[in-house]
């Protein structure tokens, strides 16, 4: 078999006796129908394209590793596809059952198993919503790192699956960071625990590090052990506003090292973006001539340290020719300017019908020169590409949105082109084609420009190894 094309056996339909087999491990109340109105929901994820949605033959419900191992090798004796899902959050089709075939939603598999203070380990089931995760940890005085900003109802699970990051990334990093074991059942069934408590662990390969952000091809997660860390007890915000994109980025590099220690968010936002969301919501900033924003966060235990190191942020900045700093220094304000900037997203939806999600990232100082790329590629294609995202570590997303006069078919075809040149221009700079989203299906035909095909070749014999009948979210990242 040719090394380009993972070897795909043709899957067989979900029938009656497979359904009855099902609701005997599950419970006939935790089975859905794909055809049903509740299951409609299981055919996309956040993605808004109606081409990337897909509808499962049907959904199944699972609550423990046993179920879903008893699951998984039906699925794989049968060869019939199964497609893990969180809580649908995703950004790129990764829980979107293209081969329709079973929906494995884990959302029932939402225990907090355990606060270990002690040894500072969360051991959570891949349902836990990461919010509710981060209130089991506060009154021990610590915390889970590496949430992303849709902490209000995205899963561990799914963090896990994607390696997902977030706004305080520049500090503390992604998902991987703080996993260090976990549960997991193969495609044939087999239950694996990888880690665990401990520390260290330099016994034969690193199987757990291969299987976070392998976007549910490889394993499905049923029990995370996440380190945790000692709580920030004091955090500054403040908001700075450049005369361009270009001032504002390039004022980052400074932002990061000022001080000498890493701030714990620099987020960067176009003035289109605020403007939009403030209006949605109603608020207002002192935007004046302003055409970007930065949305800085320093934190740490001493409120003196924490002044100082806010302040030499700020200093920074003045120095990068900044218009105007605006410190959120009365009650309320930073939670005010973070809930702008976490519902940019739902703003932006709100501002355009028809728009797609992309996730660059480059090195930080490459970050200037992407954006002129991004002001190109709006003057080419005549279309508006709103920008916001992680400036402290390079990841940037950009939303080209449908022009009202444009076809469907005529945003297609620009679109292609669009993103083709996006992705390699952030490649030329040293970047990828998604720094937290994942490549699901809907970035998949985009992979080679970013990526050898010796390194796709090695990836397809990784699945194959753990999958040899190519039924775990077939058809994401390659065919």
């Amino acid at each position: 078999m040719s090394e380009s094309a993972q070897e795909i056996r043709p899957y067989r339909p979900v029938t009656p006796r497979i359904v009855a087999e099902i609701e005997a491990l599950c419970g006939e109340e935790h089975v859905l129908s794909g055809d049903s109105k509740a299951a409609a929901r299981y055919a996309h994820d956040q993605v808004s394209e109606a081409r990337y949605a897909h509808a499962p033959e049907l959904v199944v419900k699972p609550a423990t590793a046993r179920e879903v191992a008893g699951i998984m090798a039906l699925a794989t004796r049968e060869v019939v596809p199964v497609t893990p899902r969180g809580a649908g959050s995703g950004l790129s089709g990764g829980a979107v059952p293209i081969h329709g075939g079973i929906c494995l939603s884990l959302e029932r598999m939402s225990r907090i198993v355990e606060i270990d203070a002690k040894n500072r380990i969360a051991v959570v089931e891949p349902g836990v919503v990461t919010n509710e995760l981060d209130g089991a940890t506060l009154p021990h005085g610590l915390f889970f790192a590496g949430y992303p900003m849709s902490e209000e109802f995205c899963f561990v699970g799914g963090n896990v699956a994607e390696n997902a990051g977030g706004g305080r990334a520049v500090k503390y990093g992604v998902t991987g960071r703080y996993v260090v074991g976990a549960e997991v059942v193969l495609p044939t069934g087999e239950i694996l625990d990888l880690g665990g408590k401990r520390a260290k662990d330099a016994s034969g390969y690193d199987l757990l590090r291969l299987l976070v952000g392998s976007e549910g091809t490889l394993a499905i997660f049923t029990k995370v052990f996440l380190q945790l860390l000692p709580r920030p007890l004091h955090r500054s915000t403040t908001a700075v506003f450049f005369r361009d994109p270009r001032s504002a980025l390039e004022a980052v590099p400074d932002i990061v090292s000022a001080g000498g220690q890493l701030p714990s968010a620099v987020e960067y936002i176009d003035r289109y973006s605020l403007v939009e969301t403030c209006s949605a919501l109603g608020e207002s900033l002192p935007l004046g001539d302003a055409l970007a924003m930065l949305l800085l966060e320093v934190d740490g235990a001493s409120e003196s340290a924490v002044a100082l190191h806010a302040e030499a942020v700020r200093e920074a900045c003045r120095v990068r020719g900044a218009l105007s700093v605006l410190r959120a220094d009365a009650p309320g304000e930073a939670e005010r300017l973070w809930r702008i900037r976490k519902r940019i997203p739902w703003a932006l939806r709100r501002a355009a019908a028809t728009q797609t999600v992309e996730d660059v990232v480059v090195p930080v100082s490459a970050l200037p020169e992407l954006l002129d790329e991004v002001g190109r590629l709006e003057r080419t294609y005549d279309t508006r590409i709103p920008c916001f995202g992680h400036a402290g570590d390079g990841n940037i997303h950009a939303r080209p949105q449908k022009g009202a006069a444009w076809t469907a078919e005529e945003w297609d075809v620009r679109l292609g082109k669009l993103l083709t040149e996006l992705y390699a221009a952030a490649a030329r700079l040293g970047g990828t084609i998604s720094g937290e989203h994942g490549i699901g299906h809907k970035r998949k035909p985009y992979l080679p420009l970013v990526m050898e095909e010796a390194q796709i070749a090695l990836m397809r014999r990784i699945k194959r190894a753990f999958d040899p009948a190519n039924i775990l979210n077939p058809g994401k990242i390659f065919d």
